[in-house]
């Protein structure tokens, strides 16, 4: 059996099935809201967790729980650039002991 994830408009009927009625919160002078507590704990939102604001087509806006990043494997973790180290001449230099 497969696993089926949800589309995400149905987390958005899902809120308004368990929330009952439309919330209202107010714009801060820094341009922050404070997302009803509701709405948090239902999508598992904590200090921290990253949303995604989608525009549809008629205007209104709504948010979503961003997507988890992906967890590394161990050999993506390893992954990266070695930088810039010795040149040939140094190490050579160190073989032999010179300065």
């Amino acid at each position: 059996m497969a696993l089926e994830i949800a589309p995400r408009w149905y987390y958005l009927i899902k809120i308004w099935y368990y929330i009952g009625a439309a919330m209202t919160t107010t714009v801060t002078s820094k341009g922050q809201v404070t997302i009803p507590k509701a709405v948090r704990e239902l999508l598992g939102i904590r200090p921290g967790t990253r949303v995604d604001f989608h525009r549809t087509s008629d205007g209104n806006v709504f948010l979503v729980k961003a997507d988890a990043p992906k967890t590394l494997n161990r050999f993506q973790k390893l992954r990266g650039h070695a930088g810039k180290g010795l040149d040939t001449d140094a190490i050579m230099a160190l073989t032999r002991g010179e300065k």
